[in-house]
C-alpha cells in the first residue's frame, strides 16, 4: 500500500479558528460554541450554549462557518479533541477551536480519524506551548505531518472505523430516549401530580395526602469536590468528575457513595453515579441521606435545570451557587409510591448501564484498531 507523508496544510483548503473579537450576545439566534461544549465523546453539546445574532454569523468569513465534512479541533486548554461535522447546523465558535476543511487529497472522515489517534495527539502535544494552559497555534497545527494512503485505501479504513462509530451513535440515541422517558415519568408523577392513584388522593394546599413538600437540601447535603483539574491522570483507577460531560481518571478517590454530580459551571451537566470517585472543586456532590431518594433527586435537579441556568451568577463565566441547588423545591411521596417509582427508575437505569457498557466496548475496540489501520498494518 502506498502512503505518503504530508503536512496538514497540504491536504486542507483552510485551517482557521473562531473570530478573535468578543461576539455580541443575544437571547436567541445562532449557538456560540466554546471548548466546554465539546465533550470527550467528540461531539458538540448544544445544551446551554450562549447565542449570537444572525447578522454576526452572516458577516463571518466562510472558512469560519462549519459545514458537513469539516473537522473542529480544540487548541487551547483541553486541547486535542476533534469533532467531525456530519450535519448542517448553523453555529459559531470561539477562537480556542480550530476548523479544518479538506481540499480533496484526504477524505474528511479520514482526517478526523487521523486527528483522533494517539500518534496525532502526541505530535500536537509536542508542538503546543504553555504549562498551565496548553496552546497549539494554527501555524504549529498546519505544520503537523500525517501519513495518508490512496483515496481508495482511505475509504476502506473509514468504512471499518465508521461501523463502530455508527454502533456507538445508535446506542447513545437509545440512552437519550430512555433519559427523556424517565424525565417524563418524573414530571407526570411529581410535577403534574398524575401519579398512580391520584384520582383518589386528596390534595391539601397543593400537596397530596401523605406527601411532603420540601427543599432539596432537606434530603441531600451538598458539598463540592476539592481537587484541581490537573489532579486527573490518564490511567487512574477511579472516575474524576469535572465540569466536562465525560469524567477523566483519578489515582485516588474522596467519595464512596451514591450521588448526583452537578457541574457548577460550563454546561451544568448532571450525572448519577454509585461507587468510588473523585470530584473537581467546582463540581457539586449531592448524596441523599437515604438511598431511596437517589432517583427522585436526580430527576428533580434535571427538571429544574432551566431555572437554575437562568439564575446562574457571573458576567463572563456563569456558575451555580450552593444555595440555588439547596432551595430546589420537590415533593416526597409515600414510601409505597416511592418504592414503585424507584423500581421503574432502576429498570431504566439498568438498561442504560448496559448500553453504556456496549458503547465503552465499541469505543475501545475502535481505538485498538485505529493505530493499526492508520499505520497500514491491517491493510497490507
Amino acid at each position: 500500500m502506498s502512503w505518503k507523508t504530508v503536512k496538514l496544510s497540504e491536504c486542507c483548503v483552510s485551517i482557521a479558528d473562531g473570530d478573535h473579537l468578543p461576539p455580541p450576545k443575544a437571547e436567541s439566534g445562532i449557538p456560540f460554541v466554546t471548548i466546554s461544549n465539546i465533550n470527550a465523546m467528540n461531539q458538540i453539546d448544544f445544551t446551554n450554549t450562549m447565542f449570537v445574532p444572525q447578522e454576526y454569523y452572516d458577516r463571518l468569513d466562510s472558512k469560519r462557518k462549519a459545514q458537513v465534512g469539516d473537522v473542529l479541533y480544540s487548541v487551547v486548554g483541553s486541547f486535542g479533541i476533534p469533532v467531525y461535522i456530519k450535519e448542517n447546523q448553523k453555529f459559531v465558535f470561539q477562537r480556542h477551536i480550530a476548523i479544518l476543511r479538506s481540499n480533496g487529497k484526504i477524505l474528511p472522515r479520514f482526517l478526523y480519524y487521523t486527528m483522533l489517534s494517539r500518534d496525532f495527539y502526541a505530535k500536537a502535544d509536542a508542538a503546543a506551548i504553555g504549562a498551565a494552559q496548553r496552546t497549539l497555534s494554527l501555524t504549529a497545527l498546519r505544520n503537523i505531518e500525517i501519513d495518508i494512503p490512496t483515496i481508495e485505501e482511505q475509504n476502506k479504513i473509514v468504512d471499518i472505523l465508521s461501523a463502530y462509530d455508527d454502533l456507538i451513535e445508535n446506542n447513545k440515541k437509545q440512552i437519550k430516549l430512555m433519559e427523556e422517558a424517565a424525565q417524563r415519568l418524573y414530571k407526570e408523577w411529581f410535577v403534574d401530580l398524575r401519579f398512580p392513584g391520584h384520582e383518589n388522593t386528596p390534595i391539601v394546599d397543593g400537596v397530596p395526602k401523605g406527601w411532603r413538600k420540601i427543599s432539596l437540601g432537606d434530603i441531600a447535603p451538598i458539598i463540592t469536590g476539592k481537587k484541581d483539574a490537573n489532579f486527573g491522570t490518564k490511567d487512574g483507577a477511579y472516575p474524576f468528575f469535572t465540569c466536562s460531560q465525560e469524567p477523566i481518571k483519578s489515582p485516588s478517590y474522596s467519595f464512596d457513595t451514591s450521588a448526583i454530580i452537578l457541574a457548577g459551571n460550563g454546561d451544568f451537566n448532571v450525572k448519577l453515579y454509585r461507587g468510588k470517585f473523585e470530584a473537581y472543586q467546582r463540581t457539586y456532590v449531592l448524596s441523599p441521606i437515604e438511598e431511596k431518594y437517589l432517583y427522585l433527586l436526580y430527576n428533580a435537579v434535571n427538571e429544574n435545570m432551566a431555572v437554575l441556568v437562568k439564575g446562574a451568577s457571573g458576567s463572563t463565566i456563569k456558575f451555580l451557587t450552593k444555595g440555588m441547588i439547596e432551595n430546589i423545591p420537590l415533593f416526597t411521596p409515600t414510601d409505597e409510591l416511592l418504592a414503585q417509582y424507584n423500581n421503574c427508575s432502576e429498570a431504566v437505569q439498568r438498561k442504560m448501564e448496559c448500553l453504556k457498557m456496549k458503547i465503552k466496548n465499541a469505543t475501545e475496540a475502535r481505538d485498538r484498531l485505529l493505530p493499526k489501520l492508520l499505520s497500514g498494518e491491517l491493510m497490507e
